[in-house]
């Protein structure tokens, strides 16, 4: 019960926060009436980012979903421990997320940071593998590099689907990002749960690894230079 009066707090306290602190900015002027732009949908480029964004959840949710119950089934962790631990990666990620939005804006691109974090994500899950055949201080540091490395794509992946939308198609364009996600990150706990079955953590985390290394070819990095 506590568990759950939590984030119903604080979704109250934010919903508050919005209402006070958010304001749509300026849009442009609508085109006139029969002047709709065309559907940046016939190009794959926002298919691809979609797509991409999609398998680059997989790896997030195989971390954020799992990391308690490994840490408390394989090396007799508490809850509360466990949560604890957890909870700092998640915090660290949220860091890692404005990191990747400023790295973005200085690099001019969010699809080139997105496919070098896909490889990354390829490389931290493999760790987290290899740390959970060898030893406990090498996962729990795969573990927190893999809390923050996962998430740090979400928002480029987003903030690319506007950009490449337009203003006439961006709420779309976000809403069928966001859609993607939500497919993957749902599906990912139950399907990799019978990965893991008892105790195959390792396995799980490597099939976990695949999914960014094939979102890596996926990322439409041209899009961005040919919209330009």
């Amino acid at each position: 019960q506590a568990a759950m009066l939590l984030p119903a707090v604080l979704a109250v306290g934010v919903a508050l926060l919005v209402a006070l602190f958010v304001v749509d900015p300026p849009r442009p002027p609508r085109a006139a009436k029969g002047e709709r732009p065309p559907s940046p949908y016939r190009k794959p480029w926002l298919w691809r980012v979609h797509g991409a964004s999609a398998l680059l959840v997989v790896p997030q949710f195989a971390v954020s979903a799992f990391a308690p119950v490994y840490l408390v089934s394989q090396h007799q962790w508490t809850a509360a421990q466990a949560g604890v631990f957890v909870a700092v990666a998640q915090v660290l990620g949220a860091l890692g997320r404005l990191a990747s939005g400023y790295w973005s804006d200085r690099v001019g691109s969010r699809l080139r940071p997105m496919r070098q974090l896909a490889v990354a994500s390829v490389v931290v899950m493999l760790l987290v593998a290899v740390g959970d055949a060898t030893g406990l201080w090498l996962v729990l540091a795969a573990l927190v590099l893999a809390a923050v490395i996962t998430v740090a794509d979400n928002g480029l992946g987003f903030t690319a689907s506007a950009e490449l939308a337009g203003v006439a198609w961006s709420g779309r364009a976000m809403g069928t990002q966001n859609t993607a996600q939500n497919i993957a990150a749902s599906l990912t706990p139950p399907l990799l749960g019978l990965v893991i079955g008892d105790s195959r953590y390792a396995l799980a985390y490597c099939v976990a690894a695949v999914f960014p290394l094939l979102a890596i070819g996926l990322v439409p990095v041209r899009a961005e230079s040919e919209k330009d």
